[in-house]
């Protein structure tokens, strides 16, 4: 089942609630976009993989200068590295988790992956419909990108 406008809708509107009900103020989205060969991500990325009724992986992605805010924010040290890390890992953890609850127990998360720095390398799983979501809050821009597709496609 190939994601489709209705599926992307679940997390854009997903992205918005977090970060109302997290920090009071919601996330401004920007018109999602294919991924072509532009590189968004960031100082630290969060990411999820998929299994079950689609496949593929969610990725969180946000600057050093974001992700520092939230921690203080939250009452935390935002100097700390390893809290930056368990940051943008909850965040992917529960944009993937309330997607979870909208396409039903057949959606399967993984536990969150945390990568520091702005890796170029990092590949989209093939065989997927890989959509980026820009937003900012406050004045941050970061991206949440959801790279989902049918399992029987690619065997």
């Amino acid at each position: 089942m190939a994601m489709d406008e209705k599926d992307l809708r679940v997390f854009i509107r997903g992205v918005g609630n977090y970060f109302e009900k997290v920090f009071g103020e919601k996330a401004l989205v920007d018109p999602p976009f294919m991924h072509g060969q532009e590189s968004v991500i960031q100082d630290y990325t969060g990411v999820i993989g998929i299994s079950g009724r689609q496949r593929g992986a969610i990725y969180f992605t946000a600057s050093r200068a974001m992700v520092r805010e939230m921690l203080q924010e939250l009452g935390e040290s935002p100097d700390d590295s390893e809290g930056a890390g368990d940051m943008v890992g909850e965040v992917a953890n529960t944009l993937s988790g309330n997607a979870r609850r909208e396409f039903g127990g057949e959606f399967l998360i993984s536990v969150p992956m945390v990568i520091h720095g702005k890796v170029e390398a990092i590949t989209f799983p093939k065989n997927t419909n890989s959509f980026i979501i820009p937003f900012i809050w406050r004045h941050h821009r970061a991206y949440l990108i959801v790279c989902l597709g049918d399992p029987e496609i690619g065997k």
